[in-house]
């Protein structure tokens, strides 16, 4: 039986490594749905634009796919305050069901792309490592509301949900909020260009924290399984890469790799450090002769800045979805030297 996929947010970090995954698969056909739409990929992959925002341009553009299977929701909008992230990421969700379950009448599965936000990790030192069971925090949190809608949704329903919750998420994907991979590629490369040393810019306890991260291949994988095992059905699953690291073992290393000496940290804002930063971009692009990526499509920057401000552990438990069935694992050090490899060869760093 013939699977179609409909990824909600296909052009951030997680969806473009998702929709790549998803049309290499046999038995898979993909929609991809972004604000921007995107290239089409004949007989695999159709791009549509939409504003998800708008509940009747949502229905307008999802009314003709009746042949849809799997939701795949990994949309994002950012907001200044948690509160204020609530309105919008719930809207989004409800307008994508709405829209999609009185046409689809195959579906099978819906997948929703969640976070350490729900451990409350994003507020502070939280539990580690933390486990899909752990006690819920005081809201305001969208992907808690996202699920408690989702979960309300599916009773006496022929589909099934679930819910994946990475780490921090590294992938080449340009033009998103939280990319950290790519802002350490362009702070690195920046800081070479400018013959200073690279230095960890956050907090000093944020360099000696225990950490892990999630690689957006890998997530991929595990969304899809997630989507289609029995064993995974209406459940939460934290994803990891596998391994833990310390900051203070693994700069050095990146710092190596860009050929960069490493000096001390030194705490500072990326985002105010790299606020007068684009005509040094622009010349570095034009003695290498990169690509015209632009530097917003590069500046990560505040998220990079709340990631190297975790002074505390940052971890969960991922033996769940091991115990279930998903068994992949990636190097964290070398999924850093692949993305990087790989903004390289795109020529949007030297």
């Amino acid at each position: 039986m013939e699977n179609v996929a409909l990824v909600v947010g296909a052009r951030g970090v997680i969806g473009t490594n998702l929709v790549e995954h998803l049309a290499s698969l046999p038995d898979w056909r993909v929609v991809g749905l972004s604000r921007r739409g995107g290239t089409d990929v004949p007989g695999r992959v159709r791009q549509v634009a939409v504003d998800l925002l708008d509940p009747d341009d949502t229905r307008e553009k999802l009314a003709g796919l009746s042949d849809v299977t799997h939701v795949f929701y990994v949309a994002y909008q950012d907001r200044p305050t948690w509160a204020e992230l609530v309105p919008p990421n719930l809207a989004m969700l409800v307008n994508v069901v709405d829209a999609i379950e009185p046409v689809a009448h195959g579906l099978r599965h819906v997948s929703l792309m969640q976070g350490y936000k729900v451990y409350g990790a994003h507020l502070g030192p939280f539990k580690t490592p933390a486990r899909e069971d752990d006690p819920p925090h005081l809201p305001p949190e969208f992907n808690v509301d996202q699920q408690q809608f989702l979960t309300a949704r599916q009773q006496g329903k022929s589909w099934t949900w679930s819910a994946l919750r990475p780490s921090v998420v590294g992938g080449s994907a340009l033009g998103n909020p939280m990319n950290l991979a790519v802002a350490i590629a362009v702070y690195a490369s920046l800081s070479k260009e400018l013959g200073v040393p690279l230095r960890f810019p956050g907090k000093p306890g944020a360099y000696h924290s225990l950490l892990e991260l999630t690689d957006a291949g890998l997530l991929a994988k595990a969304t899809v399984w997630a989507a289609t095992a029995p064993a995974a059905a209406n459940q939460a699953f934290n994803i990891t890469n596998g391994d833990l690291f310390r900051w203070s073992e693994l700069w050095p290393k990146l710092g190596a790799w860009f050929g960069m000496e490493v000096a001390p940290p030194l705490q500072m804002s990326l985002q105010d450090a790299m606020a007068d930063k684009e005509p040094a971009w622009k010349q570095l692009q034009a003695t290498h002769g990169l690509a015209a990526t632009s530097f917003a499509e590069v500046s990560s920057w505040p998220f990079a800045d709340f990631v190297f401000g975790w002074d505390y552990d940052f971890f969960a438990d991922a033996s769940k979805s091991r115990r279930a069935g998903f068994h992949e694992y990636v190097d964290t050090e070398q999924m850093f030297y692949r993305i990087f490899a790989d903004l390289r060869r795109q020529r949007v760093i030297p």
